[in-house]
């Protein structure tokens, strides 16, 4: 297969040029112009960005996910940080005649990637192609945790057709069902009904209320380790800080708090797609939303140059065990040595059980709670999931 041939464009020679003037230690100078995957060795664990000019069944409008070129501009003026990873600008998507055949041709895209260990950075419009990107684990025979950043949880009617309002539904119904876990981060109430809400908590998914995050953005961090796939809709953002989508809601993600969990995406050592969906170039003000994104992608990147890859085991090297006891019962928490990060024990047979459906990241202050002899929610949550 031609991937480009076949499915991509490169990027416009503009854009190169844009780069021609600019500093060696910058994105522009340091980044990989892909032409042709056949005339090109792509190092394992790089980064591939990859635009997708795909507004159909987007709900932001006409135009949206149109016109990457301002966010790439962006992109190459930041300078790198102190990174080994290499970085490659795929160009854009070839949309297909139907949204259908977008859904079609983004499937193979990350399926190439992901079976070359190649991380791809999705940028494009509606939302609702995360369905195709989910889909494409089924040729990895994976099970998968999705993460969305997004105020709604994008459920919409049961029998609707896929738009970035529904694509949820069509995750959690269609065969082969591969969904291991489901997180939001940052979805606010009023935007969406009780019934919603309490079918969220029922399937036990895990979801962050905006206002918790706000209080404590390291929440998010564990809510990521073990994520797949992060999904974000820049309408998840509040206007005054992302201007280019049609929600423009007033409350939301700030700035600072998106990079943090861009970055947050980037460290964890399980996530391999991290996409931004949702973006209007029309309604950008002085480029605002396209230098956001381009720092979201920056921090994302730094976060993956400082992946290290570890989970507690059975001799524990690099870890410590503390034990709380609760009302009779001993509760364990591990504390890696290395990146202070917390992981929880769920099951309370043995230290023989000990792996990824055993053993849940967590926080410090989940084990302060249990320290004041009070169960952690999450604790309560993860052991109904394997009951």
């Amino acid at each position: 297969m031609n991937l480009f041939l076949d499915f991509l464009l490169p990027v416009d020679e503009s854009l190169k040029q844009f780069t021609e003037n600019q500093s060696i230690e910058t994105f522009g100078k340091n980044i990989n112009f892909i032409q042709d995957v056949s005339d090109v060795t792509i190092e394992p664990n790089s980064i591939a960005l990859i635009g997708i000019p795909e507004d159909r069944t987007s709900l932001n409008n006409e135009g949206t996910g149109l016109d990457c070129k301002e966010v790439r501009k962006e992109l190459y003026k930041l300078y790198c940080g102190n990174w080994k990873t290499k970085i490659y600008d795929f160009g854009d998507l070839k949309v297909g005649k139907t949204f259908n055949d977008t859904l079609v041709i983004l499937q193979e895209i990350t399926v190439y990637l992901l079976k070359n260990n190649i991380f791809p950075v999705y940028l494009g419009g509606s939302q609702a192609l995360t369905y195709a990107i989910y889909r494409a684990y089924d040729q990895l025979e994976k099970r998968v945790n999705l993460t969305t950043v997004d105020a709604k949880f994008d459920l919409g009617i049961l029998g609707e057709d896929l738009n970035s309002g529904s694509f949820l539904t069509k995750i959690v119904m269609d065969k082969p069902n591969n969904l291991n876990n489901y997180t939001n981060l940052g979805f606010q109430t009023f935007l969406n009904s009780q019934e919603e809400i309490h079918l969220m908590e029922g399937l036990l998914f895990d979801v962050y209320r905006l206002g918790n995050i706000k209080s404590n953005i390291e929440l998010c961090e564990p809510a990521l380790r073990d994520a797949d796939i992060l999904s974000i809709d820049l309408g998840a953002i509040k206007s005054t800080d992302a201007p280019a989508n049609h929600t423009n809601l007033i409350s939301g993600l700030s700035s600072d708090e998106i990079c943090q969990i861009s970055r947050y995406a980037g460290i964890s050592d399980r996530l391999n797609v991290f996409g931004i969906f949702e973006y209007n170039s029309k309604l950008d003000h002085n480029n605002q939303t396209a230098q956001l994104i381009a720092q979201m992608i920056w921090y994302y990147i730094e976060g993956v140059n400082l992946r290290k890859p570890e989970f507690p085991n059975l001799d524990l090297k690099d870890f410590k065990k503390y034990m709380v006891v609760i009302d009779d019962e001993t509760y364990h928490f591990y504390k890696s040595d290395i990146t202070n990060r917390w992981w929880m024990e769920i099951n309370l047979i043995n230290d023989n059980k000990i792996n990824r459906e055993t053993l849940i990241p967590c926080t410090y202050n989940d084990y302060v709670t249990a320290s004041n002899m009070e169960i952690p929610e999450r604790w309560y949550v993860n052991r109904k999931k394997i009951e």
